[in-house]
Order: structure tokens, then sequence, then C-alpha cells
């Protein structure tokens, strides 16, 4: 073909270099961009099996120490919102209607109280779908 021997694809890709050259910015190939995404999508999820082995392993032990603590913070949020929203409104009330102000109940951070407790309402579920399966630990 002579002087002039390249495909329209060697075009793009020399005013792709010209560009690079001039603005310094490389230009992000979709396709790329995708491809990295998806690694990523997979190690996250590795990690997460990795960590759903285990929650696994801690549960099948007979230690109150490593299988316990989810109970634990379980039975310390349910007490904690118990007293957020039936105790302290009882003693404020009480304490309104009986005409002694100096009455008063401390007040806990139920925010992040709320947080924890729906995450752990989270991990319940899965406990529920297990009883579910009968593939619940017996004690």
């Amino acid at each position: 073909m002579g002087l002039i021997d390249f495909s329209l694809g060697d075009i793009g890709s020399i005013f792709k270099d010209i560009r690079e050259a001039i603005t310094g910015e490389e230009i992000i190939d979709p396709n790329k961009v995708a491809e990295i995404e998806f690694k990523l999508r997979e190690l996250e999820q590795a990690a997460n099996m990795g960590q759903i082995a285990i929650n696994m392993e801690e549960a099948k032990s007979s230690s109150l120490f490593v299988a316990g603590w989810r109970p634990f913070i379980g039975w310390i949020g349910g007490i904690a919102l118990a007293y957020s929203f039936i105790v302290q409104p009882t003693i404020i009330w009480y304490a309104e209607f009986s005409g002694q102000a100096a009455l008063s109940a401390p007040t806990l951070e139920t925010g992040v109280l709320m947080n924890l407790v729906l995450a752990m309402l989270g991990f319940g579920g899965l406990r529920t779908f297990e009883k579910y399966k009968g593939i619940q630990k017996k004690h």
C-alpha cells in the first residue's frame, strides 16, 4: 500500500496518543473500568465469605466467650431499648404526675443503640432461617 499503511484503528490510536501527550491524562477504557470493578466485587465477596466462615466457627464453639458475645449484645440492646422506650418514660410520667420534679432518669443514646440492635436483628433473621431449615445447633 505504500507510505500510508495503517488501518482506521491506528488513526484512533494516534489521536489518542496525541491527546494524552497534550493533556497528560490517559483516556479511561470503559471495558477496563468494568473489569476492575468486577475484580473488586470478587475480592469483596471473597472477604465476605471468609467472614461468614469465621462466624460459623464462632457459633459452633461451646465457650460462652466465643459463641455468647452476639447474644450478650442482643440482650444488652433489648434491655437498653426497654429502658429507653418503657422504663424512662414511665419514670418521667410518674415524676410529673406525682409532682416530684426532682425525680429524673438518665437518657441513653438511642441512635447508636438502634444501629447496633438493627444490625443484630439482621443476624437474628439468619438464625431464624437456620432454625426454619432445621440446621440449628442443639444444646
